[in-house]
């Protein structure tokens, strides 16, 4: 798909749902509880209740499937089209992992229901945790963090944990590179921790001349991913385990970017004491739409103890929860986590088996072909070979003036989901690209195709370029204004 030919589907502006509504009064039919109707007030006492009813839409079934059905048409999702998002994974989700994870004795369960009823359940928590060890390098696992950011905050507290169970209070820094995800500061922050930043070499790599500088005894751990945000292998990390070590920190790997490892190096092998994995970027299970997600933590054997309670444990051919944990920092999550993203997770993991390394070898070698082919249209960041994912500047491309952002609002144009743009902010213009393993060669071809004929239009007429998207039912937006005031919340017009 390509050009600028409106697209039917995308003709005129879809209402709100508020505004469909037209006092339809026919609702949802019933059946009569039995019970005896009470005012509210006598249900909730002392509570104030409102003076007038919610403005809830009143719509007919039909209206309502076809408007879902109108917006499901104009989102872009994997199953329309490549979705290079580069550090978010957005991989192709079998299919098989959504049905397994429907099954009644999965999806019907209840979190406090009797163990001896949930033994399937149980069994499959505990089994992931261990497939989640082995791939790792950790000696166990909470499966609680409903996130990546949740379970950077549950390894951080984990860490002073550790750290205040020696008697040592005063570690109160975590050493974060300058080119981290943006939710290990927040993280760090979140748990009372100082963050200090250091610095990446030309490669990309981190500077452990000036790493070492900024290490004391006041450092708690330095938070890592490998490879790294920029897409390259921390070429030094077993020197800097050492160096960490050495100082009595902790190192914490952001599990980001496992999908250009697993099953080929495992974050403890490298050295990291506290590994959090997403679930949602290298095991399967859906990524978006504000959840749910999935963050399990894992911690070496020295940290075990604290791990959020409870845990999996197995007792002959009987699973059980094991509450008794006096160290534990306490539970992260309701109940057990997203059970749900468990089972995919499970059912991907138990789909490869032994074939696991293929996941990562592939999406090092899709990276690094679209590398290849986007070379001569934007310069790459850095000039160490990336792994999973590629971040290039159009700072330097043979059209002047384009921006990263006019790129990614062409490609929308193309039937193409933009890749990260602006990230990580030590590139200027970057634009940044993760094909994933799931992507054929032929689809990258056609992404690269496609990035070649935007240089090219905007080398004829920038200016159309920098008026993208098009064909899509939102134009260019004000971004800042957007930022800067946000309205998210529907009101009538007088």
């Amino acid at each position: 798909m390509s050009g600028d030919a409106p697209r039917a589907e995308w003709a005129g502006e879809e209402p709100l749902v508020f505004e469909l509504s037209r006092d339809y009064t026919g609702g949802p039919r019933e059946v009569a509880s039995g019970v005896p109707e009470r005012p509210l007030g006598d249900l909730l006492p002392g509570v104030r209740l409102r003076a007038e009813p919610p403005p809830i839409p009143s719509i007919a079934e039909p209206v309502l499937a076809r408007h879902v059905g109108r917006l499901a048409r104009r989102n872009h999702h994997l199953h329309h089209g490549i979705y290079p998002l580069g550090s978010c994974t957005m991989k192709y989700n079998p299919v098989v992992d959504e049905q397994l994870a429907g099954l009644p004795g999965f999806a019907d369960i209840h979190p406090y229901q009797d163990e001896d009823d949930v033994q399937g359940a149980l069994q499959v928590m505990w089994e992931l945790e261990r497939l989640l060890a082995e791939l790792t390098g950790m000696a166990r696992f909470t499966l609680q963090p409903a996130a990546g950011a949740h379970g950077e905050w549950t390894g951080l507290r984990m860490i002073q944990a550790h750290h205040a169970s020696r008697g040592d209070r005063d570690r109160t820094r975590v050493v974060i590179p300058d080119s981290a995800h943006g939710t290990n500061p927040a993280s760090a922050t979140l748990a009372g921790l100082e963050v200090v930043t250091v610095r990446s070499t030309r490669e990309g790599t981190v500077d452990v001349d000036d790493l070492r500088s900024r290490l004391d005894p006041s450092v708690a751990a330095i938070m890592l991913t490998n490879p790294n945000t920029l897409g390259v292998f921390e070429r030094d990390i077993l020197e800097i385990a050492e160096v960490a070590h050495r100082n009595g920190s902790l190192l914490y790997y952001d599990g980001a970017n496992l999908n250009a490892l697993v099953g080929v190096a495992r974050p403890g092998d490298m050295g990291f004491d506290v590994v959090h994995l997403n679930l949602h970027k290298t095991f399967s299970t859906p990524h978006g739409g504000g959840g749910p997600g999935s963050g399990p933590v894992g911690v070496a054997e020295a940290l075990a103890r604290f791990l959020p309670t409870p845990i999996v444990e197995r007792d002959g051919d009987r699973f059980r929860l094991d509450r008794d944990r006096p160290h534990s920092i306490g539970k992260v999550r309701a109940h057990h986590g997203n059970f749900g993203m468990l089972v995919r997770a499970y059912a991907y993991l138990r789909a490869y088996g032994s074939d696991i390394p293929e996941v990562a070898r592939d999406a090092v070698l899709n990276a690094r072909y679209l590398a290849s082919r986007l070379g001569d249209l934007f310069p790459p960041a850095v000039p160490s070979p990336c792994m999973h994912e590629l971040v290039v500047s159009t700072r330097g491309s043979r059209a002047p003036g384009l921006r990263a952002l006019d790129v990614a609002k062409r490609l929308l144009d193309h039937g193409v989901y933009a890749p990260t743009t602006y990230f990580p902010t030590t590139v200027p213009e970057a634009l940044m690209f993760e094909p994933t393993e799931t992507e054929s060669k032929r689809s990258l071809d056609q992404l690269a195709d496609i990035c070649a004929g935007i240089v090219a239009e905007a080398e004829r007429d920038l200016a159309h370029v920098q008026a993208a998207p098009h064909t899509t039912p939102i134009r260019r937006v004000d971004e800042v204004a957007a930022a800067r005031h946000p309205v998210l919340r529907w009101t009538a017009e007088p």
